[in-house]
């Protein structure tokens, strides 16, 4: 499982930086553009980062970070399929899509692996 959030995770934050590129606040009309963007990538970093120490540390709170950063990165995936189908021309270059993508197949397979976990 930690390797599988680490890969989730670096996806997920690779994917903010390509967002401040194509301004994605413009897309969610998040108020206050680029500073409510840092406010919400202000909050939801470090819950990642921290959701990771408890995966390395196997605390009884692994599985629950385990499972909101996989969401994290199916809802990413989601949203921006849903934002390519009607029409937006933003997150378009090749590395940008892989990201995306990355971001499906990591969190499917971390969902597996934290289910598994979860099971035992």
């Amino acid at each position: 499982m930690e390797r599988s959030y680490l890969i989730t995770m670096t996806a997920l934050i690779i994917h903010q930086i390509d967002a401040a590129y194509w301004k994605e606040w413009d897309m969610f009309f998040i108020p206050g553009g680029i500073q409510g963007f840092l406010v919400f990538n202000i909050i939801v970093v470090p819950v990642l980062l921290w959701g990771y120490r408890h995966v390395i540390l196997s605390t009884d709170k692994a599985i629950i970070y385990s499972v909101i950063c996989s969401m994290l990165g199916l809802l990413t995936f989601c949203i921006h399929s849903i934002f390519f189908i009607v029409g937006f021309e933003q997150f378009s270059l090749p590395l940008s899509l892989l990201v995306l993508l990355i971001c499906l197949l990591s969190s499917i397979y971390q969902l597996v692996q934290t289910w598994k976990l979860a099971g035992r």
